[in-house]
């Protein structure tokens, strides 16, 4: 893989970061790319690129993009794993901040992509991962505009797949359970602020609680991230990789329960498992 070029985003901590290492170890040359450089010398220490890219903003995109094409000539993987998870009641949520969740997490995502595909469809291969969660399966209370952007980004990795099969270029979805990482105490932090005092607030503390949990060090009903990161190696290194993985703790049960489950049964089933009362 030595002359495989792989840009990650959202490689600050957590799944970007492990990433980045994993792919680095595999041979890959690595650009690893979040919003603060400064919370990635261990990625240059070990031979990662590190670039400043806020998926918000079109020019740091652009130049992101430019930039690799410049020194390397290619790019042969993307994984758009930036991203932050929004929760709050939806009566609560200010407009605002929704579109921001979906900014970050689809339409980010979504011009990466743009930009990238030009240099994949000359080289006639190349493969996209995007980091959805099995969230982007089914729903959890109080996570509407979360779960509104992985469902997003579900539709649009299924039909870019099918448009992009003809120019050799690979759309992998993967679909994290729990991973233990910074994301549980970001989204708890917010679903507190924006729900915590009023009508939602005891669903918003069940919530908080739970979220919480998954970021705490030795949190037994999680998966480290890089479970995460050896799927995604596995993904841009085979000859035909699958379209979906679903790795991480309790992601495939999970999945499986909603398709089974009438809605209402599963609806229960989710609140308990949340905490949240009835």
């Amino acid at each position: 893989m030595s002359n495989k070029v792989a840009l990650v985003t959202g490689a600050s901590s957590g799944i970007g970061e492990s990433t980045a290492l994993q792919l680095r170890k595999a041979g890959f040359t690595v650009y690893g790319a979040a919003r603060r450089v400064d919370r990635m010398d261990a990625l240059a220490a070990a031979g990662v690129h590190t670039l400043a890219l806020d998926v918000t903003d079109d020019t740091s995109v652009k130049h992101a993009v430019s930039r690799i094409a410049a020194e390397q000539g290619r790019i042969d993987v993307l994984v758009n794993n930036a991203g932050y998870g929004s929760y709050g009641a939806l009566e609560d949520v200010p407009l605002d901040e929704a579109r921001a969740q979906i900014e970050v997490n689809v339409f980010g995502l979504a011009r990466l992509t743009q930009l990238v595909l030009p240099l994949m469809r000359t080289q006639r291969s190349g493969t996209i991962v995007n980091i959805s969660s099995m969230g982007g399966r089914f729903a959890t209370p109080l996570g509407s505009w979360y779960h509104a952007s992985k469902f997003a980004v579900e539709g649009l990795s299924d039909a870019l797949r099918l448009e992009l099969k003809r120019f050799g270029i690979d759309v992998v979805l993967v679909e994290p359970g729990s991973i233990r990482t910074e994301w549980g105490a970001i989204a708890a932090d917010k679903v507190r602020a924006t729900s915590g005092h009023g009508p939602y607030a005891e669903q918003a503390n069940a919530v908080a609680k739970s979220l919480a949990s998954s970021s705490q060090e030795g949190a037994r009903m999680t998966s480290s991230p890089s479970v995460i990161a050896n799927v995604v190696t596995k993904a841009v290194t085979a000859r035909r990789p699958r379209t979906r993985y679903t790795v991480g703790f309790g992601a495939r049960p999970l999945i499986l329960l909603s398709r089974l489950l009438p809605d209402r049964a599963f609806d229960a089933f989710i609140k308990r498992a949340s905490g949240v009362p009835a």
